[in-house]
């Protein structure tokens, strides 16, 4: 190549790299963002890349979409497909791929004080569509959902259906939570029988047709954790999250995202193309998530912060703003609204971390207990990954279904220990691994007493000599 071509060549390069719009267009480009535009792209996209790597890691774990999974036992210590789950319920899992059909869930009535059906796409906006709370199955029903990009459907009745929803993504998680009873041998049978009842169908089966093949789609790579996305394929990722998800004109936050990625090359409708697409720095961007990360974890464990925002938490779209949605995406995507469950944090009476090097003790008097209409539980999890401490006696938490034994008084005491101290109920002690880990701690209150909560504070975990 000539010099002059060399010339043009360079400032092809430069002038493309002044110019924010034709990044996208412009080979081999590397964007240099400041951190704090950084900061703002990972804040909007977060909700979104949490919510990919846990749908498609289910996805992947239990045989594809359009699959259900039914628990006939709690989750253990080998369940790390999503952070901070619980131990207190049994789910079910449907993951729907509504690009080509809609798909029906077929459903019995359940014999539990509590479940929920709780549904949401990539862009990580809860809707509990059914609920105990609100008078649901007390009897058989057959539920459809559908997006705007469904082919062949518009949203009209169909007989023998008796809800139809629009989803705003493609791919869907449908979680049934069901209070299993787990201390009633006969009725958590009766109950685990009913859960493996819950069938899918898409409607084209429902009409007595064909299903449709949902084979022709190519799936970015999930990763171990979000920041792993961050660092590996995030524009991949975010170009797939874009055409399978559904953005109001007239949401702020959805077209704030969509202004942020475009100069990126990512739009909806596009195909991603390394070679066409702009180049981030791929660990600068890690970190910047891993910052971010940080910040919101220091924030939902300060009760402080989860009084004020616990009320706001995993809602519908247009009913939550960004900050919570970075909140509880950061914390454990797929949770309740605080009408169904509330999650506040168990902290240290120093202030100081929980810390496996030593053991705590968290005391309830009976007046004390949570506040909960039907059942409440406290989980430990690992500060990193929110995992549960693998242990041989597989014990994660405390409460009804997880196992727990009240005092004489009606209150309890819970220990957090690397050995079962003296005289305390098997039930009541929490192991932990003796080293050096930060531990944390969730309390879950199902249909919290919401005049209660005003006043009511969790307990502290106090570290024992």
């Amino acid at each position: 190549m000539n010099r002059t071509l060399v010339g043009m060549t360079l400032t092809v390069l430069l002038t493309a790299c002044v110019i924010g719009t034709t990044l996208a267009a412009a080979k081999n480009i590397s964007v240099d963002l400041s951190d704090e535009q950084l900061m703002n792209i990972v804040k909007r996209s977060y909700q979104y890349i949490a919510m990919y790597n846990v749908n498609n890691k289910f996805a992947l774990t239990q045989g594809g979409w359009n699959t259900v999974a039914v628990d006939t036992k709690l989750k253990d210590h080998t369940m790390t497909e999503i952070a901070r789950p619980n131990n207190d319920s049994l789910y079910i899992s449907c993951m729907l791929d509504l690009r080509k059909d809609p798909v029906i869930i077929e459903m019995p009535a359940f014999d539990s004080s509590y479940v929920s059906l709780m549904v949401t796409g990539y862009d990580h906006y809860v809707n509990v569509p059914l609920s105990v709370t609100k008078g649901d199955f007390k009897k058989p029903e057959k539920v459809m959902f559908y997006t705007a990009r469904t082919e062949d459907y518009d949203g009209s009745p169909v007989e023998g259906v008796d809800r139809v929803f629009e989803m705003t993504g493609d791919f869907v998680s449908a979680v049934f939570r069901v209070m299993p009873h787990a201390t009633d041998k006969a009725r958590f049978e009766k109950i685990v029988g009913q859960m493996q009842s819950i069938k899918l169908i898409t409607l084209s089966e429902f009409l007595g047709k064909p299903a449709k093949e949902i084979n022709d789609v190519t799936f970015p790579e999930v990763g171990k954790t979000d920041l792993d996305v961050y660092e590996n394929n995030f524009l991949n990722v975010m170009q797939f999250v874009v055409n399978h998800t559904t953005f109001d004109p007239n949401n702020e936050l959805d077209q704030a995202l969509l202004a942020e990625l475009k100069p990126l090359g990512v739009e909806p409708g596009k195909i991603f193309n390394a070679d066409t697409i702009a180049s981030i720095d791929a660990k600068k961007i890690r970190t910047i998530a891993e910052k971010l990360r940080k910040v919101e974890f220091a924030r939902a464990m300060d009760p402080a912060e989860t009084a004020k925002s616990g009320m706001s938490m995993f809602k519908l779209k247009g009913n939550i703003s960004l900050d919570v949605l970075v909140m509880q995406s950061v914390v454990g995507p797929i949770g309740l609204p605080a009408t169904e469950a509330m999650y506040p944090p168990v902290t240290t009476s120093d202030g100081q971390p929980m810390n496996a090097q030593h053991d705590y003790i968290i005391r309830m008097a009976k007046d004390d207990l949570p506040p909960a209409k039907a059942f409440w539980s406290l989980t430990l999890y690992d500060s990193a990954n929110g995992f549960f401490i693998p242990n041989d006696r597989k014990k994660y938490s405390v409460g009804e279904n997880g196992g727990m034994k009240l005092n004489k008084e009606g209150g309890i005491e819970i220990y957090v220990a690397a050995e079962k101290p003296e005289n305390v109920p098997v039930e009541n002690w929490l192991p932990i691994n003796r080293k050096d880990e930060n531990l944390d701690i969730i309390l879950r209150v199902y249909v919290p007493d919401m005049e209660k909560m005003r006043n009511w504070a969790p307990p502290k975990a106090e570290m024992l000599n």
